[in-house]
Order: structure tokens, then C-alpha cells, then sequence
């Protein structure tokens, strides 16, 4: 306990009373609130008096309230001193006590309460807070993980969406789905580099922008320029970048075309299996050169496709005690181990299996299916 008091007798005579009731309390005496705060934090408790040489009245009770931290404060005060006793509650103190009405007793109980209101508080404070972040990620993937715009002429769409387990950290994976008027299908995801708010409001920038974009009618190979001004121009810092990948399946669901933007490349799966898709027409992330260019990779979709897009979440988790990742060829495999007609879910559960360790990263899974 810090004991804040300039008057010896009064000092001496609040030790004895705690010696008196055999309190296990090491005090700790500071004569002047500037000396308090110089020892300040580190206490369970901190006992002021109001009648202070550098200070008089709440303002030495403020200054210290200011860097008590974690520790209880109470005030005491003289019989005619009690009002303000009872003003310092309003300031923040945890009790008051009067001199010459306590004994040794009733100062540790009210020292006890103090600490333990203060306890309390604190829980109550971080309950609230977190209460109000919690509430704040779910408004912020609500916009990151819209209701897609399909059809029943559209091909079937699965998604999955998890923030990194690592205190459920929220980030800026974000995906969209919607169908044109001609029919053709479009769908995105994406992910902004980083972790916290300011990335998921930027991913949900991004994915509204981009639906307004595609709804407007802007052409496929413009969509991506579009974003990536607008990326740079709301991006909170310069070096935050984006990986996408934009896909356009054609009304009769026979062709696709591709647009990667440093982003992890698609799995096709057909009767022959699972395969990558090929990167040599992948561009840079968005934000990272002003004069990139993403060109169309021509996809052809036999009968009884499928199409998984992904995040960088599902793929980078280590498979072992080094720095080996999972990767593309990894996920590949598992795949194929995987039932066709639940693959999402059987997917993911098997990525949990086969890595190490708790995901700090969030991840994002699209599966897209012919539905002719």
C-alpha cells in the first residue's frame, strides 16, 4: 500500500492501526502528491490524504488517480472534510475514510472492499470492451461476407469464412459473388495484407466498391485498375497492398476467365482431379505498382467442374516442427482426400489437421460448382 499522507502522526497512527489487526500490508510512505506519482504504478492500494503541501483538495487525488494504474484509492479526510470525501467517490476514488472515526478493523475492511471494488470495475470495464469489439468485427464481416447476388441459372456457390484463431483476430479476406445482367457470374476475393479494423474496413471498401463496379457494367479489365485507385487513395499507410483474384463464368458455365493479383492460385477439379491453375498470366498485388496489369487466363470448364478459390490462410500453416508451409501442392493433396459433396467443410477440417500450432491468420474459401 502507498500511504500519501504529510503529517507524521497521522502516518504512525494508520500503521498502528493495521499492526493492530495484523495486516500482511507492506507500506509504502510518500509526503507530497509530486512523490506519490514519481512511485506510482505498482500498488494494490493507495491511500491519500487531501490536505497536501503541493497540492490541496481533488487536485493531488486526480494527479494520482492519473497514475494509480490497476491499484484501489482511497481518500481520507477530516471530520470537517467529509463532503469532499464524498466529491472524490465522483472523481474516481473507491472510498473514503475519516480520521478519527476509523479503527484498525474497519480500515482493513474498507482497504479490502476498496480493492476489491476496484477489481470489479476493472472486470467490468473489459467485459465492456470487449462486448463493444466484438459487436464492431461483427459489423466489420458483415461487410467483409455479403449475401451473393445469384440466380438459379448461376453455378452453385460454398463459402467459409474464419478469423485467425489467435484471439479471434479479424482481418481483410473478403469475397463477393454477383450475376450480371447477361448472366455471366463474377465473383472475387481478396485479401489485405495486415490484421485489425483498419484492414477489414479497407477489404470492406474494397468489396463494395468492386460489386458497385461489376453491377455497373465496368469491363472485367478495367474492374481491377478501378481498385486499385481506389486502394491507394483509402490504404490508412503506404505499403498496404492487396492479393485478388476475379473470376467471370460465362451464362452457360462452359468458360471462365481469371484475373490473379499476386494472389494464391485457383484449384480447377474435374474428372482428371485437382490442379492449380497456371500463373503465367498473374499480375502483381493491387497497390504495389500505379501501371500493373492483370490480363484474363482463358479458362475452358468441362462438364462436372468445380472452382475453389482461397485466401492465403488455408495454405500457409506450418505441416511440421520447421518453417515448412502447407502450399498450394499440399492443398492440392488434400483435396483429394477430400468428399466432393461436403469439400468445404472436409476441406478446412483436414488443412487443421494436417498443420501445427493455432492460425494467426484469417481464411476465406469460395467453391464454386456446375450446377447444369
Amino acid at each position: 500500500m502507498l500511504l500519501v499522507e504529510d503529517d507524521d502522526g497521522d502516518a504512525l497512527l494508520v500503521t498502528a492501526l493495521l499492526d493492530e489487526v495484523g495486516a500482511a500490508f507492506e507500506v509504502t510512505r510518500a509526503r507530497t502528491a509530486r512523490d506519490a506519482v514519481a512511485l506510482l504504478p505498482g500498488f494494490d492500494c493507495v491511500l491519500v490524504d487531501l490536505g497536501l503541501p503541493d497540492a490541496s483538495g481533488l487536485d493531488g487525488l486526480r494527479r494520482i488517480l492519473d497514475h494509480a494504474g490497476q491499484a484501489a484509492v482511497l481518500v481520507l479526510t477530516g471530520h470537517d472534510d467529509e463532503e469532499r470525501g464524498i466529491q472524490s467517490l465522483a472523481v474516481g476514488a473507491q472510498d473514503y475514510l475519516v480520521k478519527g472515526q476509523v479503527d484498525g478493523s474497519l480500515l482493513l475492511r474498507g482497504i479490502r472492499y476498496a480493492v476489491e471494488r476496484r477489481r470489479a470495475e476493472d472486470t467490468h470495464r473489459q467485459l465492456r470492451e470487449e462486448r463493444l469489439l466484438a459487436q464492431e468485427t461483427a459489423r466489420l464481416e458483415r461487410g467483409l461476407l455479403p449475401s451473393p447476388l445469384l440466380t438459379e441459372r448461376s453455378p452453385r456457390l460454398t463459402s467459409r469464412y474464419r478469423p485467425g484463431r489467435r484471439r479471434m483476430q479479424l482481418g481483410g479476406d473478403f469475397f463477393d459473388a454477383v450475376t450480371g445482367a447477361d448472366g455471366a457470374l463474377h465473383v472475387v476475393i481478396g485479401d489485405v495484407c495486415g490484421h485489425g479494423p483498419d484492414e477489414a474496413a479497407l477489404g470492406v471498401c474494397l468489396r463494395i466498391a468492386w460489386r458497385t463496379l461489376v453491377l455497373a457494367g465496368q469491363a472485367d479489365d478495367q474492374v481491377l485498375n478501378t481498385l486499385q485507385e481506389l486502394l491507394i487513395h483509402e490504404r490508412h499507410r503506404e505499403g498496404i497492398f492487396t492479393t485478388l483474384c476475379m473470376a467471370t463464368v460465362a451464362p452457360d458455365q462452359s468458360a471462365a476467365a481469371v484475373y490473379l493479383a499476386g494472389h494464391p492460385s485457383p484449384i480447377l477439379l474435374d474428372a482428371t482431379g485437382p490442379r492449380p491453375l497456371p500463373r503465367e498470366r498473374a499480375g502483381l498485388p493491387l497497390g504495389v505498382v500505379s501501371d500493373a496489369k492483370w490480363p484474363a487466363l482463358e479458362l475452358p470448364l468441362p462438364p462436372g467442374w468445380s472452382l475453389l478459390l482461397y485466401t492465403d490462410g488455408l495454405i500457409e500453416g506450418r505441416i511440421g516442427a520447421g518453417s515448412e508451409r502447407l502450399d498450394t501442392e499440399g492443398l492440392v493433396e488434400l483435396i483429394g482426400r477430400c468428399d466432393r459433396t461436403s469439400l468445404v467443410r472436409d476441406l478446412v477440417a483436414a488443412v487443421d489437421r494436417a498443420t501445427v500450432g493455432e492460425p494467426d491468420d484469417d481464411l476465406a474459401v469460395v467453391l464454386l460448382e456446375d450446377s447444369r
